[in-house]
């Protein structure tokens, strides 16, 4: 599924996946976008690790990916996940910790982006990373939380004054965009 090339968009194409100890992940890469151009920031692109496919948005908590798509965001209110005053902390066990919400995702709820650690931090959420060149190599949280909050950062100035002042809430022009079922 191509990018819209119009708003804010991150672009989420999944390439592989990779078992461990009985568990499997889906590594693919990410880019953001402004209005179909890619940014250049290092931490606007890079790698994503997911569930196991195959992409199901229905029924709630079936355990896998989401399925390919256009979805758009929405601040996250969380006890865990917060867009807006997550804990300054690069300790995973503190919380609430930074992520976004992804809404319109069928039956599915609390479907995220958000920092990632160890092999893998999501059923069904979108975790954020450096590199992921094999089923060994694990996601570093302090990296994964710094690339979330980069993100965060850059859709807040891509919108303006028309990014949320408080959780809950839809960001405006803000999309993540699924493609690929490996």
């Amino acid at each position: 599924m191509p990018i819209a090339r119009e708003g804010w968009e991150l672009l989420v194409t999944r390439q592989s996946e990779q078992q461990r100890n009985g568990r499997t992940r889906t590594v693919g890469r990410y880019q953001v976008f402004h209005d179909g151009i890619p940014q250049a920031a290092s931490d606007l692109s890079g790698m994503t690790a997911e569930s196991h496919g195959p992409g199901k948005n229905r029924p709630i908590n079936n355990g896998h990916r989401i399925e390919p798509g256009r979805y758009p965001l929405f601040t996250q209110g969380g006890e865990d996940y917060v867009t807006i005053g997550y804990r300054d902390s690069q300790d995973h066990d503190d919380t609430p910790r930074p992520g976004v919400e992804l809404k319109s995702t069928g039956e599915r709820t609390e479907i995220l982006f958000h920092p990632g650690i160890g092999f893998l931090a999501a059923v069904g959420c979108i975790n954020l990373c450096t590199s992921l060149p094999d089923a060994d190599e694990d996601i570093t949280y302090s990296s994964s939380r710094r690339r979330v909050i980069s993100v965060i950062d850059n859709m807040r100035e891509f919108c303006g004054e028309g990014f949320p002042d408080s959780n809950g809430h839809r960001i405006p022009k803000a999309f993540v965009v699924i493609d690929g079922e490996p």
